[in-house]
């Protein structure tokens, strides 16, 4: 007999499971007022650089922390560490996601008070498969692909940016030098996701940056009048 029903089943309790967690935490972090972030994309988008950017140019504004999610190292929160917002690793081991349980476990462990924070941003592990099953508990989620990747990414994996509420395409500095079609990748998102807000950015030279963190603005502010009722 085939082990696939077996195996089946095994996925849907963990997934419901996951989805209890998640719903919980969502609850807890709409409870604090805090606006939670999370950003999925494969190795070397440019994750971790535009999150440090992000990071550093919110920080003088708003209360802000970041959790992120690799296979083994630490390299990534030390990098986040630079932009002065506490940043805590969850280090996920074989796993190529992160885990709403993973997310409770790290808040809790390190003992920030969510009633402090205006933002919350959870970066994913590199991979555009796994996490797109796993609610974190957010409420904004970002997938990134940059000019390097190539204009049929959203092609290649629609569950996970069908999962998405942006996109975000990074790197835009490199756009003339790798022939990027930028409308051809915009045509395709669209083809995917219908009306999803596409945003074209460098975290290197800071070109429409500033335009998704008053995006960012405009979501809490949301968020907040919405709880406040």
């Amino acid at each position: 007999m085939s082990p696939e029903p077996r195996l089946v089943e095994i996925r849907k309790n963990v997934l419901k499971q996951n989805d209890v967690v998640a719903r919980a935490l969502r609850t807890r972090f709409h409870a604090a007022g805090v606006f939670v972030v999370s950003l999925v994309s494969s190795p070397g988008s440019g994750k971790t650089a535009f999150l440090e950017k992000t990071l550093t140019l919110l920080r003088p504004r708003y209360r802000v922390a970041a959790l992120v999610g690799d296979l083994a190292t630490e390299n990534d929160a030390a990098r986040l560490a630079r932009s002065l917002a506490p940043v805590k690793q969850i280090i996920t081991g074989t796993l190529c996601h992160l885990e709403a349980a993973m997310v409770q476990r790290a808040v809790d462990e390190e003992g920030w008070d969510l009633g402090q924070l205006d933002f919350l941003f959870i970066e994913n592990v590199g991979n555009l498969v796994c996490p797109s099953s796993y609610d974190l508990g957010e409420d904004l989620r970002v997938v990134l692909l940059s000019v390097t990747e190539g204009e049929d990414k959203p092609l290649k994996y629609p569950t996970i940016f069908n999962s998405a509420d942006v996109a975000i395409i990074t790197k835009s500095d490199l756009a003339e030098a790798v022939e990027f079609d930028s409308e051809a990748t915009r045509r395709n998102i669209q083809a995917v996701r219908p009306g999803m807000r596409v945003f074209q950015l460098s975290a290197k030279t800071g070109e429409g940056v500033e335009e998704y963190l008053g995006f960012l603005a405009e979501r809490l502010a949301e968020s907040r009048t919405m709880a406040a009722v």
